[in-house]
């Protein structure tokens, strides 16, 4: 059959040989191909998307499959097929198409030609004949393709795919956006840890446990109530059940399985998370950016589906099987053509099915608009969850990080739920104090065990982030010290330390339970405090009504000492011994509370002065006082009426003279005089009166003669002049036959008076460091003698009878190598071996 009588579409073959639908099937985009364009990089960010996201996606998804579709259609069918109008001829006349567009249903516009069978292989076609040969139908069909087609007709399948694009893209341009795909990829990371995290089920099931044993208490009271009741008209077999039941109760809770322990790991990566999950909401609370990036694409999907509805529905029905065509009557030799577009009427189809899409989809993007602005979704509480897990201490959120918790909870709520025990403080000293009896076991705590300078077996614990309850598993604890440790909580299991007798707690704010605190008010004897501020004294310090020493070091000022916390030292009825190291003007009037029983003071004042010493005069029955660094230049008047005062220490202040030393005689038990490191450049001869004197310290300062009524003090036991600028000793000095302890070392002497080795009681002889050349062989009547110091003198030799003193021994000889090397040998021998 000539090409010129041909149907275009029965002469239409690949140059290989394929088929039309082979070359559809070859240039159609696999599958898979499709489905990995399409897919979500991130799968974790599921937890984000809402329901009408979730379906607003599959639903951008099938409109890109149209767009698709139809773009291969395009490609790899024929377009349009032109004949010339049947009633137009050279001479022209109808031009008008619509005959065919009204029999289009009945008659195809390409049946023109008529075939019989004549025989097997041979076909006579009968019909009109155009006299146009192949190539121009092509040119035809390719002049009126683009002529007579209407734009939306030809391009509808492109504006699909593009449209389709940007709807995903905008549903996903807060996941790619820089500002915000760093927040939400680590917030989906945090929240999937969180949520598959051992920590997060371990504390909910302990609250669990909690509200159960509270409620199995109440539960048992009630029974047990009403067993009572029924006792009384019943026999003692109803009760019976009653009592059963209990048991029963009991031993279910007992057979319960507990919650399993985190190992070590566990918990250090459960640490990591709580201090993750503080900075990213330090981090996102600050702004609302994610909620402002989804607005806005919200708005954007709802202004192009608004676009794509209008615009769509006024031109799909320019989309026209059957158009007309007029074209030059030269090239061809008729002026008019029908045309079949060939994909008009799938088109067509699609066209109305893609608005049915785009129509859905807008209206969830509208309703994602209303859920927007309707709730209020820059503040999330956690109100429910903390009604449900009974974790009251889960603070509300804001901005961009509410936001984020709003979106998750429409993908599951039991997120939220579980992301917020990492929020909650309480939950985290939990996991803390877990990781604490971890690493601190009793074994570990047991080897630091140490004796302390009150001879107390001390367990010191330094930098910790809390208090581990293994430390309540050694029962022969006597004192606990706690320095620089946080959040310390004693718990009721103090009671298992059976001999604790002191806490120290330097910079650690303690809180006790009540059960602690029954327990120490009536056994802890010692309690030492240093704080940075006057708010960190806790107030159940002054309930402890067997304390018997009290140690306060911190800023206590002059206003703070007036304030009524004071006055509850009143309590305090069994109180001995006050420190108080601070810089105060004056003595608190709080410690008059305690002037019945108070036999020791000490005011360490760190070089403030102190001015007013009124209080001191209440404290009739106080023994020991002392007050360090005071910035005192004479001895307060107000200690001399202190009958009872024993002993007086006055170092670190600035005394010059000691003149009133003559109104002490009047302080009659007073045995311990401290005068040292202060600038007392003599001391008065009337010292003498102090007939009860036997400790006499004045070391460190500038005295340069003793005067020789001091030796008249005859109870003299301890006398230490050492760092001073004596250049003699008196004679009288072998008066004090009680003196035991004698130091004058680091002074002027050039030499010893002979009736200083009368002193037979010596046991300490220090004369180190001053220009004494010769040492009397008296030494030997010093029988008592173990110590005796001469080193940095300007000794020659030794004399040989320094052997004759039975107690001293020659490691207990401080002297220059050379000099022992010059005693005897015998001499050396009998000192060694003693």
């Amino acid at each position: 059959m000539p090409d010129s009588i041909r149907s275009p579409i029965a002469r239409r073959t690949d140059r290989d040989g394929r088929s039309p639908n082979e070359q559809t099937r070859a240039k159609m985009i696999p599958v898979n191909e499709f489905r990995n364009i399409t897919s979500e990089q991130n799968p974790q960010f599921r937890v984000l998307k809402p329901w009408w996201d979730v379906l607003s996606e599959y639903l951008g998804i099938a409109m890109l499959m149209i767009g698709v579709f139809g773009c291969t259609l395009q490609l790899t069918q024929d377009k349009i097929s032109c004949l010339p109008n049947r009633f137009t001829d050279l001479s022209g006349g109808d031009r008008d198409c619509s005959h065919l567009r009204q029999n289009r249903d009945n008659e195809s516009l390409w049946e023109f030609a008529i075939t019989k069978h004549l025989g097997p292989n041979i076909v006579e076609v009968f019909g009109r004949k155009n006299g146009l040969d192949i190539h121009q139908y092509e040119f035809v069909n390719h002049f009126c393709y683009e002529r007579a087609v209407h734009w939306y007709g030809k391009y509808f399948p492109y504006l699909v795919v593009i449209h389709s694009m940007i709807f995903m893209v905008a549903s996903s341009f807060w996941f790619k956006f820089p500002g915000t795909s760093s927040k939400i990829e680590l917030f989906v990371i945090i929240l999937g840890k969180c949520f598959d995290s051992p920590w997060t089920t371990r504390a909910i099931s302990e609250v669990y446990e909690e509200r159960r044993e509270e409620r199995m208490v109440i539960w048992r009271k009630n029974t047990m109530t009403k067993s009572a009741a029924d006792r009384a008209d019943a026999d003692a077999d109803a009760a019976s059940p009653v009592r059963s039941s209990i048991k029963s109760g009991s031993d279910q809770k007992s057979a319960e399985p507990q919650p399993s322990l985190l190992d070590k790991k566990e918990g250090e990566q459960a640490k990591a998370l709580f201090e993750k999950v503080k900075k990213f909401r330090t981090h996102v609370e600050e702004a609302d950016l994610l909620y402002f990036m989804y607005v806005l694409q919200t708005v954007l999907k709802v202004f192009k589906f608004a676009l794509i509805t209008v615009y769509s529905i006024v031109l799909v029905p320019n989309i026209q099987i059957v158009v007309m065509c007029s074209v030059p009557p030269d090239l061809t030799g008729f002026s008019a053509f029908c045309c079949n577009y060939n994909k008009a009427h799938l088109f067509s189809k699609l066209a109305y099915c893609y608005i049915c899409f785009v129509g859905v989809y807008g209206l969830l993007c509208i309703y994602s608009l209303y859920w927007l602005f309707h709730r209020p979704l820059k503040e999330y509480s956690f109100e429910a969850v903390r009604l449900e897990t009974g974790i009251n201490d889960i603070p509300d959120v804001k901005n961009d990080f509410a936001f984020l918790l709003h979106l998750s909870d429409q993908y599951d709520a039991l997120y939220s739920k579980r992301f917020a025990v990492f929020l909650s403080e309480v939950s985290e000293g939990r996991l803390r104090q877990l990781n604490l009896n971890h690493e601190w076991t009793s074994d570990k705590l047991r080897a630091r065990l140490a004796r302390n300078a009150s001879e107390r077996l001390e367990l010191h614990l330094f930098m910790l982030p809390g208090l581990p309850d293994t430390v309540f598993e050694i029962s022969e604890v006597e004192s606990l010290k706690l320095e620089l440790i946080s959040n310390v909580t004693v718990p009721g299991t103090v009671t298992q330390l059976t001999a604790l007798q002191e806490i120290v707690l330097i910079h650690s704010p303690a809180k006790l339970q009540l059960a602690a605190l029954n327990h120490l008010r009536e056994n802890l004897k010692v309690l030492r405090l240093a704080f940075e501020s006057p708010d960190q004294v806790p107030l159940w310090m002054y309930t402890l009504q067997s304390l018997e020493e009290l140690h306060l070091s911190g800023p206590l000022s002059g206003e703070l000492s007036r304030a009524t916390s004071l006055d509850t030292l009143r309590e305090l009825k069994n109180l001995r011994v006050l420190t108080l190291r601070s810089r105060l003007t004056k003595i608190p009037p709080g410690v008059v509370d305690v002037s019945g029983q108070l036999l020791r003071l000490c005011v360490h004042n760190e070089g403030t002065r102190l001015q007013v010493f009124s209080s001191l005069k209440k404290l009739v029955n106080l023994a020991a006082l002392e007050l360090t660094g005071c910035g005192l230049e004479r001895i307060p008047s107000a200690v001399f009426s202190l009958s009872h005062l024993q002993e007086l220490d006055l170092r670190e202040n600035r005394l010059t003279t000691v003149e009133e030393i003559l109104s002490l005689q009047h302080c009659r038990r007073l045995t311990t005089l401290k005068l040292w490191h202060n600038g007392i450049s003599y001391i008065p001869e009337h010292i003498s009166k102090l007939r009860a004197l036997e400790t006499l310290d004045g070391s460190w300062n500038k005295i340069r003669r003793l005067p020789p009524r001091l030796c008249y003090c005859t109870k003299l036991r301890h006398l230490d002049l050492s760092h001073n600028q004596l250049a003699s000793l008196p004679s009288e000095i072998g008066i004090l036959q009680c003196l035991q302890f004698l130091s004058v070392a680091f002074n002027s002497l050039e030499s010893l008076p002979e009736e200083l080795f009368s002193c037979k009681r010596l046991k300490v002889l220090a004369l180190g460091n001053n220009s004494i050349s010769t040492l009397s062989p008296r030494v030997g009547n010093l029988a008592q003698l173990v110590r005796l110091e001469l080193k940095g003198n300007r000794l020659e030799s030794l004399p040989a009878e320094i052997a004759d003193c039975p107690s001293l021994k020659l490691a207990a000889l401080i002297v220059e190598d050379s000099l022992t090397d010059l005693l005897p040998p015998d001499v050396k021998d009998r000192m060694k071996h003693r």
